[in-house]
């Protein structure tokens, strides 16, 4: 680790590069700022899906078995709208503090989800952990962009993509180990700690900013309308099929509300001297594509992990931490393709053959997830569907974020990194809400279908809405198995939605023109 008069010295030895300044740290420092960022990087990502095992007990203690999908499309619904509103900011006035404060806003959603006694309390809370944890995704990949030249970058957004998608996997473990053996709460206070070291770390080893440009021009109106445009098409995607027909006044109105605010937002981009999301990127091809398979990868990644654990709970009679041990296999195997796929891009310079097979293999894993019956073994599904699934993911999770990067110059680096992820997360915000509304709506229909002769859960004493895997584990044989079926027949068809999708992105693969990654490091504008 460094001392602090070498960060000083750091922060000293700057240049000038078409005018602006840039800054060189050592290399001892580049790490010591990579562990901050990737333990910060950890907190966010765990918490999109930490709650995964956690949530069947969750919400039938709280009795919100209803609002289940809102704790986790709290989340990514508000870490989706702040991510631009984070990546201008750092452009223009650096990175560090904004990278503290997001910390902070991430540390007080936890306490409150952790505190929480009724649902309303609980998806708040995770609505203010996803303000934080927006901050924590983007600003990390940016300050590495901003000390790490675009050739030697592979290899440390591969061991990024491993700390941001690592946790999502294992999340559902270490809710499961909490649920059973501490209690779910636990599941919201470890990230305190992660924060805290992380917050250590920013504050000793980030230099200061080198420049600031004031926030006075900052693109207010743009953040209003690409808010409530992300705003309503989560919630027309959630309710749409659950709450409301498709065709009902009420999602016909919020899909009206996505397109005017999308237009708005349009006019805006154009006349705001700072744009939040400058147009001329998406004139950019690879941006577009990149950007888009990103979007789907993302999609797909949420709506495997968030209902899977339940299923296992529920048709499986596992406890929270068996159903948490299932993600293990697909976690390794991510963690060695995303380690692969980032030092093979960093030795070659290449890229588009080694992003055609993720999206293939993502094809045959989701492909052979649709064919789950109830007994469809648990070695099958764990050691063979899941594992093909997460090596095509690791493959291209972080390289697609790398390819942008390459695109543009460093002064634009923070801008365009955030809007590669905010469409990420749109992916996200869109896997968690349609996944939800699919399988909540299936489950309705299919308890309704399947209990009809015990009479329904309603004369067995039992409420839909706070049923949990210990409650279904006491009934008898039969109606376990009914359940059981009725689960099954819920989960399979998000699986059917999202191969057309992974399909799309091979499509959008193939049509990229790739462009060998830059050996040399433009500091320029580097926002620390």
């Amino acid at each position: 680790m460094e001392s602090k008069d070498t960060v000083l010295d750091a922060q000293a030895a700057t240049d000038h590069h078409h005018g602006k300044h840039y800054t060189h740290l050592p290399q001892r420092s580049v790490l010591a700022v990579f562990v901050g960022l990737v333990i910060a990087m950890v907190a966010a990502a765990l918490d999109q899906t930490i709650v995964s095992t956690a949530l069947p007990t969750i919400v039938g203690d709280l009795g919100g078995v209803n609002q289940m999908l809102w704790v986790t499309t709290a989340y990514v619904l508000t870490a989706t709208v702040v991510m631009p509103v984070y990546g201008k900011v750092g452009d223009l006035v650096g990175r560090k503090g904004l990278f503290i404060f997001a910390l902070a806003l991430f540390t007080v959603g936890s306490v409150v989800c952790a505190l929480a006694s009724n649902m309303g309390m609980l998806i708040a809370g995770r609505g203010i952990q996803g303000l934080g944890g927006g901050g924590l995704m983007i600003l990390a990949q940016a300050i590495i962009a901003d000390v790490v030249p675009a050739r030697d970058r592979g290899k440390y957004m591969g061991v990024m993509g491993v700390a941001f998608v690592l946790p999502m996997l294992v999340g559902p473990l270490l809710g499961g180990l909490f649920t059973d053996h501490l209690s779910w709460h636990w599941a919201f206070w470890i990230n305190v700690p992660l924060a805290l070291v992380a917050a250590i770390a920013a504050v000793r080893f980030l230099p200061k900013p080198q420049h600031k440009e004031s926030l006075a021009s900052f693109d207010v109106w743009g953040t209003v309308f690409i808010t409530g445009a992300v705003v309503a098409l989560v919630l027309a995607t959630s309710w749409g099929g659950v709450r409301y027909d498709w065709d009902s006044p009420q999602i016909i109105g919020l899909f009206i509300g996505v397109a005017a605010f999308s237009a708005l937002f349009v006019l805006a981009e154009r006349r705001a001297k700072t744009p939040l999301m400058p147009l001329s990127i998406f004139k950019n091809r690879t941006f577009v594509l990149s950007t888009l398979a990103g979007l789907f990868v993302m999609f797909a990644l949420m709506a495997s992990m968030t209902y899977l654990p339940t299923f296992f709970q529920i048709v499986h009679g596992m406890n929270a931490t068996t159903a948490g041990y299932m993600e293990i296999p697909m976690s390794v195997v991510y963690l060695v393709s995303s380690l692969v796929s980032g030092f093979l891009v960093s030795r070659s310079g290449r890229y588009k053959k080694l992003m055609i097979v993720s999206f293939a293999l993502v094809i045959a894993g989701l492909v052979a997830m649709t064919t789950i019956t109830q007994d469809t073994s648990v070695v099958l599904i764990v050691g063979g569907f899941l594992v093909v699934l997460g090596f095509g993911m690791g493959l291209s999770f972080e390289i697609l974020v790398l390819i942008v990067q390459n695109e543009f110059p460093a002064s634009e680096v923070g801008t365009v990194t955030a809007a590669t992820n905010f469409f990420r997360e749109v992916g996200t915000t869109l896997g968690a809400s349609v996944a939800g509304a699919i399988f909540t709506r299936g489950l309705a229909s299919t308890l309704s279908e399947k209990l009809a002769s015990f009479g329904g859960l309603e004369a067995l004493g039992v409420e839909a809405n706070s049923i949990t895997p210990s409650i279904v584990h006491m009934l008898p044989g039969e109606l376990q198995r009914a359940i059981g079926g009725a689960y099954t027949d819920a989960l399979v068809p998000m699986f059917v939605a999202m191969v057309p999708l992974a399909i799309i992105g091979t499509v959008l693969m193939l049509l990229l023109k790739e462009k060998p990654l830059a050996k040399e490091q433009a500091h320029e504008a580097a926002g620390l």
